[in-house]
């Protein structure tokens, strides 16, 4: 297996399972939520190995490099830097992304917001290829997932971080998806003014919607780390949705459908927002697999 011929290179070296053991003591006493899975995903990271050959490679010694080199990853996250940020890379819907401190590190619940959408894509009857915004697109995670699941849709990107962009297109390219996910630079909707007349059967987003005060209370890898333009929703975390809510109509087809992320005790207000705005005919929640509602899922009033 690659990298095992470093491993075993310096006999003198310490254990990868000693290295281990004390890797994962110290993120326990430093607090770190998964201390074991951490020491893990870092190690097999330095030694360029899969976790599961980390589990049979645990009485291979280490060379003095190795194990400085896991020590430095180590203090890294140490210090609070999530552990995508330091691999730089994080699974989403078992595709890897490539991730840096410019976007948002992509979550499981995010994988609901694909599956409503997937939803959404077989019920909707087209005679061309289904057109998709993803608004705040960061990684590109959810634009480039429905886009391997849909080979024959053609998706739109917009982020207004430009270096976000760049790290959404590198994805593209690694997944083969570069030809039919464009990016576009902006504020939301305003990044499609190329596209002014431009349709589209489905507008996903998963928005920023942390309340303003709430940043500072969340842990450390996400208040110190995480890029501050993709958590901040406004006072009230609703900021994004009003703007989307009230705009996504000029850009759906009759049939298209509005389908955003939300936070887990937002429901009830993004719902309320859709009901007001009168352009949509109904709101539907969908939970994600904590039993949190985590999706919301708005349609066009027919005329």
């Amino acid at each position: 297996m690659e990298g095992f011929a470093n491993i075993a290179s310096d006999a003198s070296g310490q254990r990868v399972r000693e290295q281990l053991r004390r890797a994962t003591e110290r993120l326990t006493i430093a607090g770190i939520d998964s201390p074991r899975l951490d020491a893990e995903v870092l190690l097999a990271h330095c030694l360029n190995l899969s976790r599961a050959q980390l589990l049979v490679a645990g009485d291979l010694p280490m060379d003095s490099q190795m194990v400085r080199s896991f020590e430095t990853l180590l203090t890294r996250r140490l210090q609070r830097e999530p552990v995508a940020y330091i691999t730089g890379k994080q699974e989403f819907w078992s595709l890897d992304f490539m991730v840096t401190p410019d976007v948002l590190i992509p979550r499981p619940d995010t994988e609901r917001l694909v599956e409503v959408a997937l939803l959404c894509a077989a019920k909707i009857s087209a005679s061309t290829p289904l057109k998709i915004a993803d608004l705040c697109t960061g990684s590109g995670a959810a634009g480039i997932s429905l886009a391997t699941e849909l080979p024959s849709a053609e998706v739109w990107a917009t982020d207004i971080s430009p270096e976000a962009l760049q790290i959404a297109r590198g994805n593209a390219e690694t997944h083969h998806a570069a030809k039919r996910v464009q990016f576009f630079a902006g504020d939301l909707f305003e990044a499609l003014v190329p596209l002014a007349t431009a349709r589209f059967d489905l507008i996903v987003s998963n928005p920023p919607y942390v309340r303003r005060a709430e940043i500072a209370t969340l842990t450390p890898e996400v208040s110190r780390w995480e890029p501050r333009v993709a958590l901040d929703g406004g006072v009230d975390g609703l900021d994004f949705y009003r703007r989307i809510i009230a705009a996504a109509p000029n850009y759906l087809t009759p049939q298209g459908a509005l389908v955003l992320e939300i936070g887990a005790d937002m429901a009830s207000e993004v719902s309320a927002i859709c009901t007001v705005n009168g352009s949509y005919s109904d709101s539907e929640v969908f939970q994600d697999y904590a039993g949190k509602d985590r999706v919301i899922l708005a349609r066009l009033r027919k005329n």
